[in-house]
């Protein structure tokens, strides 16, 4: 289903998402402001993001930094307050434009991605906030460091390359319980003092929240279905 096959718009299915996410919070006595959607924009064009800014929407997940370069510039140029989020897997030699575009990179997850990155924060002379994402499952074809090698790099980053680290993220297996990967992510977030944790999609954001999310990163639920181009 597209946005265009649905009688729901982006703002329907925000205000629903918020509602949710409100609720989960309410059920276990936390403040639901303590909690930040970001809605994940990867495929979906500008006019899509624009719908989500006139509901209000002003977090922003991408995957690809090249796609964010084509679509977030002139919308943050526009709106100030845009806080845009790198969400997928980084590669060394993009660091530089990742660093230049957006506020939150949340995918640190080796020691030669945190030097890049702190090489171009310095010669740029910006500082995204930055997520450690662990890879609680362990799964060998996902990004994320283990779950093991989580303090040291932590340390690391804070210590050696002076990043501003603030929280973990994770991606919990598709076929596994996720409250028992967000658990391990906040006991590992506890441990080494951060506060902020993002966890939680589309599929299970309310567990995430009902376990200590901060951030939960929603796509398909606000902006409906990708539309993949064909290879």
């Amino acid at each position: 289903m597209t946005l265009s096959d649905s009688p729901e718009t982006v703002a329907d299915r925000l205000a629903r998402v918020e509602h949710r996410i409100a609720k989960a919070a309410r059920g276990i006595g936390r403040d639901p402001a303590a909690v930040k959607l970001v809605a994940v924009s990867k495929t979906h064009d500008a006019a899509a993001v624009r719908e989500a800014l006139a509901a209000g929407q002003r977090i922003f997940g991408e995957n690809r930094v090249q796609e964010a370069e084509g679509k977030f510039p002139d919308l943050k140029a526009e709106f100030p307050d845009l806080e845009l989020h790198l969400i997928g897997p980084l590669q060394s030699n993009k660091a530089k434009h990742a660093v230049a575009l957006f506020d939150v990179i949340e995918s640190i997850d080796r020691e030669k991605l945190a030097a890049a990155v702190a090489e171009a924060s310095e010669k740029l002379g910006r500082r995204p906030r930055c997520f450690i994402q662990v890879n609680t499952g362990e799964e060998p074809q996902k990004a994320g460091c283990l779950p093991a090698e989580t303090d040291a790099l932590v340390a690391l980053c804070r210590d050696t390359y002076h990043l501003d680290v603030t929280g973990l993220m994770c991606i919990p297996p598709a076929d596994d319980e996720p409250s028992l990967h967000f658990a391990l992510l906040a006991k590992l977030a506890a441990r080494n003092g951060l506060k902020e944790l993002s966890m939680g999609m589309s599929g299970d954001y309310e567990v995430a929240v009902r376990l200590g999310a901060t951030y939960v990163r929603v796509g398909t639920a606000i902006f409906g279905a990708r539309d993949y181009a064909p290879a």
